[in-house]
C-alpha cells in the first residue's frame, strides 16, 4: 500500500514540474515575436522612403518612360495646354514639354500623389492642401491638387505673375527655343541642360504643332523644313503668315501647279492646299462648287498640289 501511495505522489510531482517550462516558453514566444516583427517593418518603411527620395527629383523625376507613355500624356493634356496658351500666352509646346520633363510624363511620385506636374511649391499665398517632399531642402512644402489641370493653370499663373519672366512674353509665340533658353536665363531651372531637354522633347514629339493650332497655323512639311502657313479664313482678305522653320532658316516656297494657267492670286479669299485635300473637300469648306474654283483659277482639271494657293472668291 505504501508503495502505491509513494508511486502516485512521485507521478504527481513529475507532472507539475514538466508543465511549468511549457508556460514560460509560450510567454516568451508571444512576447518576443511582435518586437521582432515591428523592428523589421520599421526598417522596410525607412528603406523604401530613402530609396524614393534619392532616386527622384521634383524638377526632373528620375523615371524611365517609353514613347507610348509620353504620347499618352500628350493626348491627355494637349487641350489643357492649348487652353492655357490661349488664356495666358505661354506656348503650349513649352507647357507640355515642361510637364513631361518635370512629372516624368505623369509617372513621378509627386505627380501621382499630389497631381502636381510642375513641382510647384506652396509659397506664402497657398492655402490649399499640401504634401511634404525632399527637394533642395528636406521635407519642403508642395501644392497638392484634386485636378491636374489646376496644376497647369498655376504653372501659367506663376510665369505671368513674376516680373523676371516678363521678357519671355515679348518673344514670338512660335519661338519655343527662345522660351526654353529664356526660362533657364530667368532662373526657372538650375539644370544647365534644361533648355536642350525641353527643345528635344518638343521636336521629338512635335509639340510645336499645338502652338500652330492655337494661333490658326498649319504645318506644311517639306524636305528640309516644316513651314507654317496661315490657314485663310473667309474674311475677304488673303494673307500668308511669315515662315517659321523647325531646324533651318529656309524661305517658304509656295508650290505652284502647272495646271494653273493664270498668274498668282493677289486678292480675294484664298486657300493653301494641304496634304490629303481634294478640290471637292475645299469647295465644301467654303460653301462653293468645284466648278467655280476651277473657273476662278483657270484650271483644266481637278488636279491640285500641296502648297498651291487657290482663289476661292
Amino acid at each position: 500500500m505504501k508503495k502505491i501511495i509513494y508511486f502516485l505522489l512521485s507521478f504527481f510531482l513529475v507532472s507539475c514540474g514538466t508543465s511549468k517550462p511549457r508556460i514560460q516558453t509560450t510567454k516568451k514566444v508571444v512576447h518576443t515575436t511582435p518586437q521582432k516583427k515591428g523592428t523589421q517593418n520599421e526598417k522596410i518603411i525607412n528603406n523604401s522612403q530613402n530609396i524614393s527620395n534619392s532616386e527622384e527629383l521634383v524638377a526632373t523625376s528620375r523615371v524611365k518612360v517609353t514613347p507610348e507613355i509620353v504620347n499618352g500624356y500628350v493626348l491627355q493634356f494637349k487641350d489643357v495646354a492649348m487652353n492655357n496658351m490661349k488664356e495666358h500666352k505661354v506656348p503650349a509646346s513649352i507647357i507640355l514639354a515642361q510637364g513631361i520633363l518635370e512629372s516624368g510624363a505623369g509617372t513621378g511620385s509627386l505627380c501621382r500623389t499630389a497631381n502636381n506636374h510642375f513641382g510647384i511649391k506652396c509659397h506664402k499665398e497657398w492655402t490649399g492642401d499640401s504634401v511634404r517632399y525632399d527637394d533642395d531642402a528636406a521635407q519642403e512644402c508642395f501644392r497638392k491638387y484634386e485636378n491636374p489641370s489646376h496644376s497647369y493653370r498655376d504653372h501659367s499663373l506663376f510665369l505671368t505673375s513674376r516680373s523676371w519672366y516678363a521678357p519671355l512674353f515679348k518673344l514670338d509665340p512660335y519661338d519655343y527655343k527662345g522660351w526654353a533658353y529664356g526660362l533657364k536665363k530667368s532662373g526657372y531651372a538650375t539644370d544647365p541642360k534644361y533648355p536642350e531637354k525641353l527643345i528635344s522633347i518638343i521636336e521629338r514629339y512635335k509639340l510645336h504643332e499645338y502652338d500652330s493650332k492655337v494661333l490658326g497655323f498649319v504645318f506644311v512639311p517639306s524636305v528640309k523644313t516644316e513651314n507654317l502657313i496661315k490657314e485663310p479664313k473667309p474674311s475677304g482678305q488673303p494673307f500668308i503668315a511669315k515662315e517659321v522653320t523647325s531646324e533651318v532658316k529656309d524661305t517658304v516656297k509656295v508650290l505652284t501647279n502647272s495646271n494653273t494657267l493664270s498668274e498668282k492670286p493677289t486678292k480675294g479669299t484664298t486657300h493653301t492646299v494641304l496634304q490629303g485635300e481634294t478640290l471637292y473637300a475645299i469647295s465644301k469648306k467654303y460653301n462653293t462648287t468645284v466648278e467655280q474654283i476651277r473657273q476662278k483659277n483657270n484650271m483644266i482639271d481637278n488636279a491640285i498640289a500641296i502648297g498651291q494657293v487657290l482663289i476661292i472668291f
